[in-house]
This record gives structure tokens, sequence and C-alpha cells, in this order.
């Protein structure tokens, strides 16, 4: 599946990420750049800058619910 991020460019997106291990999570993120198939952004979670890889994202949605931090 492909999917279209470059609309939420400077916006905050929940995400279902697979990660190395194959391990399942929400994250939620701010998105700064897409580039070569990797995501730079912002998590929320981990509370610091991180690398998503597009193809490891299994559905993105526009954030709902209210950031702090």
């Amino acid at each position: 599946m492909e999917l279209k991020l470059g609309k939420y460019i400077g916006h905050t997106i929940e995400i279902i990420y697979i990660d190395r291990a194959q391990r399942i999570s929400q994250r939620l993120i701010t998105v700064r750049r897409i580039e070569a198939g990797i995501i730079r952004a912002y998590c929320h979670k981990q509370q610091g800058p991180r690398i998503f890889r597009i193809e490891q994202i299994l559905a993105a949605t526009p954030a709902t619910r209210r950031c702090i931090g």
C-alpha cells in the first residue's frame, strides 16, 4: 500500500507502525520531512526526533487528540 503522506509535512498525524523487531505500535508524530522512502518526524511518544520507513507504516490519519510537548 502506497501512502500519500506529503500533504502532512508540518502536521501531526497518528500512525500504526511495525518496527524492525516486528512489533506494532501506535505513534503520534509531527512530520518534518519526507525523502527517499523515509519520514523524519518528531515522535511525541519518545519525545524526540525519529525516522520512520514509509513501507513500515500500516496506517496513517490526521491527529484527533491534542499534542502536549
